[in-house]
């Protein structure tokens, strides 16, 4: 049969995905490699259904690799004989454990099929949290500031484990960059915090991540020009005026196109 790498989201109960939450039901057996991933699961999964591996907290390679074996073993014989999900914040394949679930079983148990239904990521939900637009264009960096590392270079860079944010923050302001945190966004467990003060989040937490934007970047939406106008529709207007449309993609076009459908270029990706 199968195993499923379910993203849960960033921790949200109700923010797992509709298809996640069929997998999840359907399922004989829902593994969860942590307390918090298991406090989402337990949301829609009976606690005597949740199947838990254990991982240590080490970065010696060696016994990584064996704890993964052992979890691939462990996993292998219900995936093979009924449905089993692995459950990861989240999404699966972004900044998660489930990567190395899937190789080792490719590995050591190549007959076990695995899908992934992709969860809500902190990659997308951060610029909710944090009222921050990446407009259409624009770029966006994905970085790891683990124990002070202040990685920098491009205009704008999300960081992960962000675990001393003092000492990440006075990097990134030497460099120039305008930074603001999130802490334990759209998360049950612990308490949410927004905030550009290193001070308030002087405490370490996995949980945090900082955005950063490099000062004085001027590449402005064409529709901000509207910000603060006042006219009598709503709409500013000119001599200048066209009645063509910006779309997702950069290029002009007539609202609608030559065919009168609606369909635009192909999506950015901020990755």
């Amino acid at each position: 049969m199968t195993l499923y790498g379910v993203g849960l989201g960033p921790g949200e109960a109700d923010l797992v995905t509709v298809r996640g939450r069929a997998v999840l039901e359907r399922a004989d057996v829902v593994y969860s490699p942590g307390r918090l991933s298991r406090s989402v699961a337990t949301e829609h999964v009976p606690p005597e259904r949740i199947g838990d591996v254990d991982f240590p907290m080490t970065r010696a390679e060696g016994k990584l690799r064996q704890a993964w074996k052992e979890a691939a073993a462990a996993i292998a014989p219900h995936a093979r004989e009924g449905t089993a999900a692995f459950v990861t914040l989240g999404d699966p394949n972004v900044y998660s454990t489930f990567g190395h679930l899937r190789r080792t079983l490719g590995a050591f148990h190549p007959e076990v099929e695995v899908e992934v239904v992709p969860g809500v990521s902190t990659v997308t939900a951060f610029a909710t949290a944090l009222g921050v637009e990446i407009a259409s264009g624009a770029s966006l960096a994905l970085r790891e500031g683990d124990r002070g590392a202040a990685p920098t270079g491009p205009d704008r860079l999300l960081l992960f484990k962000v675990t001393d944010v003092p000492a990440t923050h006075e990097k990134l302001t030497a460099a120039g960059y305008h930074v603001q945190y999130g802490r334990r966004l759209f998360m049950e467990q612990g308490e949410t915090r927004v905030t550009d003060d290193p001070a308030e989040l002087a405490d370490r937490d996995y949980y945090t991540l900082a955005y950063a934007e490099k000062r004085g970047l001027d590449d402005e939406p064409v529709t901000a020009a509207f910000e603060g106008a006042e006219t009598e529709t709503g709409v500013e207007s000119g001599p200048d005026t066209e009645t063509t449309a910006q779309t997702d993609g950069g290029s002009l076009a007539s609202p609608g196109g030559r065919d009168g459908s609606t369909e635009s270029g192909p999506e950015v990706s901020p990755r």
